[in-house]
């Protein structure tokens, strides 16, 4: 009941915010669905990747939104940081489970089981119309999308215990001052979390790892390229949704252990390039923006990383399926899915630089009261674009060619 009064008297954003949400769950139980129809298990393997994008768009949603973080007069009121997750996840669960229900009539109504509406059954031969449809099975997999993204909700808000002494405010007071001081680089006796006055932030502990899954990666489609010219490609085939086409598992394979390394290693590339700029002799602007990337490497990392590994799949599959006579054409099954893949990617990574800009509102004001001027604010933002652009672009351009390189 709560979720529900917080929900009415939400901004508009913050509805529309949530309305896409339902939208892409709404996708994404469509495919399931779909899969279903067809009773093909290799099918519902395509759908792991929009679920998983959808599951982390649906994170990220719940992290911005204004009740993610109790304001103190709601915290008298009973409702603290311990029940913001339980909140969440029921926001989060409504939400798609409206997707998953719009996902079940458009099925029966494109599937023809629902008559007297336009366009019905506009779509039965591409949806399986003609064997039936298992109900428990169908109401199972459309609860796969709210449960997930329900539970990655609560777990991803979950409070989580600091090693700062004290009361919680005069811990936030001090993070404060600490995050001030190192966005302008003023060496100040604040203690810094996991380390003395004056430490860099710490580099996340996970990059090694993503570089090996996405070097596992690159190796194992070096390996399968090997085949191809001797004619062994169509030894094994895994069906595109709507039949049309196929893809070698290898070659799938191969991406997802690249994406799983781009996602791994996020965080220690976004914080290696503010290293980076903050090395030789940095002006304000330059030690700004690198400050700003190594304090949120953590929380923007990942979601560039997912769209890095979206953007290689992408270029990977331009090189595998080129134009021409031989071309594979995608059906709308197929490029529904991919689709929401790009959507939620994108739109994650719009969710994270939301968080990060609120998170950073304690350090913009005490800049500004500091002295800094707006401009220098908005250059050191677009100085920070530009370098992760600069950085990540050529490199899903690399590791796709690199991975297609032995199948062309």
């Amino acid at each position: 009941m709560l979720s529900l009064r917080l929900a009415r008297g939400s901004h508009p954003l913050v509805l529309l915010r949530r309305l896409l949400v339902a939208c892409a769950s709404a996708g994404v139980g469509f495919l399931l669905l779909s899969a279903l129809g067809h009773a093909s298990p290799e099918q519902l393997l395509w759908c792991a990747a929009p679920l998983a994008a959808t599951v982390q768009f649906a994170v990220a949603v719940a992290r911005t939104d204004p009740h993610a973080k109790p304001s103190p007069g709601l915290s008298s009121a009973g409702f603290g940081p311990a029940a913001a997750p339980a909140v969440a996840a029921v926001t989060t669960a409504v939400s798609c489970l409206l997707g998953s229900a719009l996902a079940l009539l458009f099925f029966l109504h494109l599937r023809g089981d629902l008559s007297g509406l336009p366009f019905d059954g506009a779509a039965a031969a591409l949806l399986g119309a003609g064997g039936p449809l298992p109900v428990v099975g169908a109401l199972t997999l459309l609860a796969c999308v709210p449960a997930l993204a329900a539970a990655a909700s609560a777990a991803s808000l979950r409070p989580r215990r600091t090693a700062a002494q004290g009361s919680a405010a005069a811990a936030a007071r001090l993070r404060a001052r600490r995050e001030a001081a190192d966005a302008a680089g003023i060496a100040v006796d604040v203690p810094h979390p996991g380390g003395a006055a004056g430490d860099d932030p710490p580099v996340p502990a996970d990059l090694p790892w993503g570089t090996a899954l996405a070097t596992t990666g690159l190796a194992l489609g070096a390996y399968a390229g090997s085949f191809a010219g001797a004619g062994d490609r169509a030894a094994l085939k895994l069906p595109l949704p709507g039949g049309s086409g196929d893809a070698a598992p290898a070659v799938v394979a191969s991406w997802a252990l690249i994406a799983a390394g781009l996602i791994l290693a996020g965080p220690g590339i976004v914080h290696l390039c503010g290293r980076l700029l903050c090395a030789l002799r940095p002006g304000a602007l330059r030690l700004l923006a690198g400050r700003v990337l190594q304090q949120e490497a953590r929380r923007v990392g990942r979601p560039l990383g997912a769209l890095c590994a979206v953007a290689t799949g992408g270029v990977l599959c331009t090189l595998v399926w080129p134009d021409g006579d031989g071309a594979r054409s995608l059906g709308p099954l197929t490029l529904l899915g991919a689709a929401l893949v790009v959507f939620c990617a994108l739109a994650t990574v719009g969710m994270a630089a939301l968080e990060a800009k609120r998170a950073r509102t304690r350090t913009t004001t005490a800049l500004l009261r500091l002295g800094a001027s707006p401009r220098l604010l908005r250059r050191a933002a677009l100085l920070r674009t530009a370098v992760l652009l600069a950085v990540f672009t050529p490199l899903a351009a690399a590791l796709g060619e690199l991975a297609a390189l032995p199948l062309r």
